[in-house]
């Protein structure tokens, strides 16, 4: 049994989000506290709320919770879960997790937030390619901007903005996107994300 653990910055409905993480060899448990949550089989940062108040819940166990990030646990950051991964936002005050060097910044256009379907480019994850997940949804005013673009697995455009769709740190996935609310594909990528996780944390893992 793989446990899952949705840490809940307290500002909104995860209830799609978890739905769409059960399974019966999964357990799932939404957890406020970061420290604690890292005590999981795989993390999911979701992507509901805003920068500085979420950055605010990570104040407690930022460092435990990066740590442990960076030593190898299996790790989906969703939208804004994707932008704490980062150092810090334009969006509000606060630090980010720092996992990946750079900063979140506003989109570049004039039709914001950018709300829809938008498609995927450049894509060279393993496990977006094992999904078939080539357009997914969006509901975001801001993007995230690694200082190495090495570590950016797809993109996507909006207005003429390049912007990573995801990006990637070891068994660390972030997407800009909501997998959850990306039909049946961005359903498989969720499955097939929690599929290479359970690799990973099997006996004959690498972790």
């Amino acid at each position: 049994m793989t446990l899952v653990t949705v840490f809940d910055y307290g500002a909104g409905n995860l209830h799609s989000l978890v739905k769409a993480l059960v399974a019966p060899t999964r357990a799932v448990r939404v957890e406020t506290d970061p420290a604690a949550a890292v005590r999981t089989d795989v993390l999911v940062l979701p992507g509901v709320g805003a920068f500085a108040p979420a950055a605010e819940r990570l104040t407690s166990g930022r460092e435990i919770m990066r740590d442990a990030i960076l030593a190898g646990l299996p790790t989906l950051g969703i939208c804004l879960g994707m932008q704490l991964l980062f150092d810090g936002s334009d969006e509000g005050t606060g630090d980010g997790l720092g996992v990946i060097p750079g900063r979140v910044t506003r989109l570049h256009a004039t039709r914001l937030p950018q709300i829809g379907w938008n498609a995927l480019e450049a894509v060279r994850d393993p496990v977006i390619e094992a999904s078939g997940l080539d357009i997914a949804y969006y509901a975001n005013s801001f993007a995230c901007r690694p200082r190495d673009a090495a570590a950016v697995v797809a993109w996507s455009t909006h207005e003429g903005d390049r912007f990573p769709a995801a990006v990637r740190h070891g068994a660390c996935v972030g997407v800009q996107f909501h997998p959850e609310k990306s039909s049946t594909p961005g359903v498989r990528f969720i499955e097939a994300f929690l599929e290479a996780a359970a690799a990973i944390n099997s006996p004959t893992g690498i972790r």
